[in-house]
Protein backbone atom coordinates (compact mmCIF):
# COMPACT_ATOMS: atom_id res chain seq x y z
CA UNK A 1 0.00 0.00 0.00
CA UNK A 2 1.01 3.47 -0.96
CA UNK A 3 1.15 5.87 1.61
CA UNK A 4 2.99 10.04 1.53
CA UNK A 5 3.52 10.48 5.60
CA UNK A 6 3.91 14.36 6.67
CA UNK A 7 5.40 15.46 9.43
CA UNK A 8 6.45 18.96 10.94
CA UNK A 9 3.15 20.93 11.36
CA UNK A 10 2.48 23.14 14.75
CA UNK A 11 1.73 26.04 15.90
CA UNK A 12 4.30 29.28 15.09
CA UNK A 13 4.33 33.24 15.46
CA UNK A 14 4.38 35.35 12.56
CA UNK A 15 7.75 35.56 10.94
CA UNK A 16 8.68 31.60 11.96
CA UNK A 17 9.99 28.88 10.24
CA UNK A 18 8.86 25.31 10.14
CA UNK A 19 10.23 22.48 8.51
CA UNK A 20 7.74 20.15 6.92
CA UNK A 21 8.86 16.16 5.97
CA UNK A 22 6.89 14.04 3.70
CA UNK A 23 8.27 10.11 3.69
CA UNK A 24 7.07 7.80 0.89
CA UNK A 25 6.09 4.32 2.18
CA UNK A 26 5.38 1.42 0.80
CA UNK A 27 6.77 1.37 -2.91
CA UNK A 28 9.36 3.79 -4.14
CA UNK A 29 8.67 6.87 -5.81
CA UNK A 30 11.59 6.84 -8.15
CA UNK A 31 10.52 8.62 -11.13
CA UNK A 32 7.76 10.90 -9.58
CA UNK A 33 7.72 13.88 -9.04
CA UNK A 34 7.03 15.45 -5.53
CA UNK A 35 5.39 18.75 -3.95
CA UNK A 36 3.32 20.04 -1.54
CA UNK A 37 -0.18 22.13 -1.66
CA UNK A 38 -2.22 23.47 0.68
CA UNK A 39 -5.82 24.05 1.93
CA UNK A 40 -6.99 26.96 3.77
CA UNK A 41 -10.94 26.70 5.55
CA UNK A 42 -13.30 27.59 2.74
CA UNK A 43 -11.10 27.63 0.36
CA UNK A 44 -9.82 25.18 -2.74
CA UNK A 45 -6.31 23.46 -2.41
CA UNK A 46 -3.88 25.13 -3.83
CA UNK A 47 -0.27 24.61 -5.00
CA UNK A 48 2.83 25.60 -3.06
CA UNK A 49 6.16 24.11 -4.29
CA UNK A 50 7.42 20.79 -6.21
CA UNK A 51 10.19 19.45 -7.05
CA UNK A 52 11.30 17.24 -9.90
CA UNK A 53 12.88 13.52 -9.62
CA UNK A 54 15.66 14.39 -11.18
CA UNK A 55 18.21 17.55 -11.29
CA UNK A 56 17.74 20.79 -10.03
CA UNK A 57 14.03 22.07 -10.93
CA UNK A 58 12.02 23.05 -9.03
CA UNK A 59 8.22 25.59 -8.65
CA UNK A 60 7.00 27.24 -6.54
CA UNK A 61 4.31 29.69 -6.23
CA UNK A 62 4.66 33.26 -6.31
CA UNK A 63 2.69 33.54 -3.38
CA UNK A 64 5.52 31.74 -0.97
CA UNK A 65 8.45 32.39 -3.73
CA UNK A 66 11.24 33.56 -1.35
CA UNK A 67 10.09 32.25 1.68
CA UNK A 68 9.98 28.36 1.14
CA UNK A 69 11.88 26.15 -0.39
CA UNK A 70 11.43 22.52 -1.34
CA UNK A 71 13.87 19.94 -1.13
CA UNK A 72 14.13 15.37 -1.71
CA UNK A 73 16.30 13.12 -0.59
CA UNK A 74 15.50 10.46 -3.13
CA UNK A 75 18.04 7.52 -0.77
CA UNK A 76 15.46 8.54 1.67
CA UNK A 77 12.44 8.93 -0.60
CA UNK A 78 11.31 12.09 1.07
CA UNK A 79 10.52 15.49 0.69
CA UNK A 80 11.02 18.48 2.40
CA UNK A 81 9.44 22.19 2.62
CA UNK A 82 11.15 24.58 4.42
CA UNK A 83 9.07 27.45 5.34
CA UNK A 84 10.58 31.08 6.78
CA UNK A 85 9.05 34.32 7.19
CA UNK A 86 5.88 32.99 7.49
CA UNK A 87 2.35 34.55 7.55
CA UNK A 88 -0.92 34.12 8.73
CA UNK A 89 -2.40 33.82 5.70
CA UNK A 90 -0.24 30.99 5.43
CA UNK A 91 -2.15 28.93 7.97
CA UNK A 92 -3.65 25.49 6.19
CA UNK A 93 -3.73 22.19 6.00
CA UNK A 94 -0.49 20.79 3.88
CA UNK A 95 -0.40 18.01 1.54
CA UNK A 96 2.39 16.26 0.62
CA UNK A 97 1.37 15.40 -3.00
CA UNK A 98 3.38 12.23 -5.81
CA UNK A 99 2.61 12.52 -9.54
CA UNK A 100 4.27 11.40 -12.67
CA UNK A 101 5.21 14.59 -14.03
CA UNK A 102 5.15 18.10 -12.34
CA UNK A 103 2.31 18.57 -10.49
CA UNK A 104 1.09 22.48 -10.23
CA UNK A 105 -2.74 21.53 -10.04
CA UNK A 106 -4.53 19.03 -8.00
CA UNK A 107 -6.13 17.38 -10.29
CA UNK A 108 -2.54 16.30 -11.59
CA UNK A 109 -1.83 14.72 -8.20
CA UNK A 110 -1.70 10.65 -8.51
CA UNK A 111 -1.12 10.34 -4.45
CA UNK A 112 -1.99 12.27 -1.58
CA UNK A 113 -0.52 12.40 1.92
CA UNK A 114 -3.00 12.78 4.63
CA UNK A 115 -2.00 15.90 5.81
CA UNK A 116 -0.03 18.35 8.54
CA UNK A 117 -1.82 21.28 10.23
CA UNK A 118 0.52 24.77 10.02
CA UNK A 119 -1.25 27.20 12.01
CA UNK A 120 0.60 31.17 11.71
CA UNK A 121 -0.20 33.54 14.83
CA UNK A 122 -0.48 37.23 14.54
Amino acid sequence: QVQLVESGGGLVQAGGSLRLSCAAVGRTFEGYAMGWFRQAPGKEREFVAAIAWSGPSTYTANSVKGRFTISRDNAKNTVYLQMNSLKPEDTAVYYCASSLGVATSAPQVNYWGQGTQVTVSS
